[in-house]
């Protein structure tokens, strides 16, 4: 069984990943100066005071891109190559083919987060502690990221209207958001609007721990409950409600 599951998993990092990083290495570049292009232009307009606060939301962007980018591939395998219907006619679950695609998102993303963490351990400063905290935030941050991308997915027809939906997403959690910079530069009675997005809990939570923002107790319990909440509400619509076998 587990033998099973194992070469499956590695079937979705084969197809989804590896292939294209081999094939198509362009795209890898791709995939890094997305999150680089803001961290330049945030760091160059603060004069460098937001460096640090920048290769974090750098990397918060990074988890949220690779995550939903799995709305992408999926709609691409399902629409294009028809390979769920294989994948949905086997014993193959939701579960254990969201689990795979995931893992090969973050293979996919590998050399820019390598780059990303060599830029945080260069110019960001935090504790042992802090770093993993850290780590927490973002493991959850692909996480609640990759639910959408595969529950998005599901409902989709056509590769061009996932397109579509990443045109959407993509502005409405990582750059409209106070990823990039700490939420008091943000106006009050626009600063509550940006609790909408659950990569603000994050970004709190992340900026706390280099020292730019911060966040009492209450208010840090606050942000890991409401960030965990959504992580399982979507892996719940995820692997519940999304039309895996009807398709």
């Amino acid at each position: 069984m587990k033998r099973r599951i194992g070469s499956q998993i590695m079937a979705s990092i084969l197809v989804n990943a590896i292939y294209a990083m081999i094939n198509y290495p362009i795209i890898l570049l791709n995939t890094l100066l997305a999150p680089l292009a803001i961290l330049a232009v945030v760091t160059f307009a603060s004069h460098g005071t937001l460096l640090p606060v920048a290769v974090t939301g750098a990397l918060i962007m990074n988890m949220v891109s690779s995550g939903t980018s799995m709305q992408q591939d999926l709609s691409h395998l399902k629409n294009d190559m028809r390979l769920q219907d294989m994948i949905v006619s086997s014993p193959t679950t939701s579960t254990i083919y969201i689990v795979g695609m995931a893992i090969s998102e973050i293979v996919y993303s590998i050399p820019t987060i390598a780059f990303l963490i060599v830029l945080h351990f260069i110019f960001v400063k935090t504790t042992i502690l802090g770093g993993f905290i850290i780590f927490l935030a973002l493991a959850t941050t692909f996480t609640f990221s990759v639910s959408l991308g595969f529950f998005l997915s599901t409902f989709t027809s056509d590769i061009i209207q996932s397109w579509g939906f990443s045109g959407i997403i993509s502005p409405l959690l990582t750059t409209i958001p106070p990823v990039y910079y700490p939420i008091t530069y943000i106006p009050y009675p626009y600063r509550y609007l940006s609790y909408l997005s659950p990569t603000t809990y994050a970004s709190e939570i992340v900026q706390s721990q280099i020292g730019v923002f911060h966040l009492g107790f209450q208010n840090f319990v606050i942000s890991w409950v409401v960030l965990i909440s959504i992580t399982v509400v979507l892996g719940y619509l995820a692997v519940r409600r999304s039309r895996w076998r009807e398709v």
